[in-house]
């Protein structure tokens, strides 16, 4: 699915400069058709009774960042594991476009045969933009973790864009952001477990992001987990030991719901 609709969001001047395309790709990807773009993803399955991790990387990354140790790691705790690719990164075809991309999480799944009811949506950074996307489409989903994730996308957006030389306005942004990233609506329609961790030092992405998305969740179950070291890109390196640990008591709090 399509959802650009010619978004200036999927302008150059906005998309060209938040989405930094990664070259790195996985030797055995689990290739998947979208329209407008092939994606080049990983699908770990151990045990189709088990939940799967359906997992959206930052914008400096690729899912060849996470294959295999992120993905093993996942695999321990019992969990099978679904990297989703962005167009344009790694082996992945197409143009990474900031709106375009918003059904490509949703494809990849059915692709994969992952029902919701046995999924678990994970963002990371710029991820959340997805995760957060697809429990908007899928409500069913058993669980949701937000790692070092977005509440204002328009400021992440902002921050980067170049409006002056394409003739755009600052309230043409937001109100574009408000349309198809309204985080708010979004997270308030969703009742299943929800995890959000984040630094208290995350210089890039304040904690208040964290704050807010929390607050905004209509999850039942719902834990915000502050972490007092590592920044925005050490948050895993740092708290390898409290991240996993918290990942699997989601992925427990999931499974339970289903059983």
């Amino acid at each position: 699915m399509n959802s650009s609709n010619n978004s200036i969001l999927d302008h150059p001047a906005i998309s060209g400069r938040y989405l930094f395309p990664q070259s790195r790709h996985v030797g055995d990807p689990f290739v998947v058709e979208v329209e407008g773009a092939e994606l080049a993803c990983y699908h770990d399955r151990i045990d189709p009774e088990k939940l799967t991790v359906v997992f959206f990387h930052g914008n400096g990354e690729a899912v060849a960042d996470y294959v295999p140790e992120i993905s093993d790691r996942f695999a321990e705790l019992g969990l099978n594991s679904l990297f989703i690719e962005y167009r344009e990164y790694g082996g992945s075809t197409g143009r990474a476009q900031l709106v375009a991309m918003l059904g490509d999480g949703e494809a990849v799944m059915a692709a994969a045969g992952v029902a919701p009811e046995k999924a678990i949506a994970f963002g990371r950074s710029i991820g959340s933009l997805y995760a957060i996307e697809l429990v908007s489409r899928q409500p069913k989903i058993a669980g949701l973790i937000l790692e070092s994730g977005i509440a204002d996308p328009a400021e992440r957006f902002l921050n980067y864009a170049d409006l002056t030389a394409e003739g755009m306005t600052e309230s043409e942004v937001v109100a574009a952001t408000k349309l198809h990233f309204h985080h708010k609506r979004k997270l308030s329609g969703y009742t299943n477990p929800l995890l959000v961790m984040h630094t208290e030092n995350d210089g890039l992405v304040d904690i208040s992001h964290a704050e807010r998305n929390y607050k905004w969740a209509g999850s039942r179950q719902k834990r915000l987990l502050r972490l007092p070291t590592g920044t925005h890109n050490t948050i895993l390196s740092k708290n390898a030991r409290e991240y996993f640990a918290a990942v699997d008591q989601l992925a427990r709090q999931a499974s339970a719901r289903r059983e």
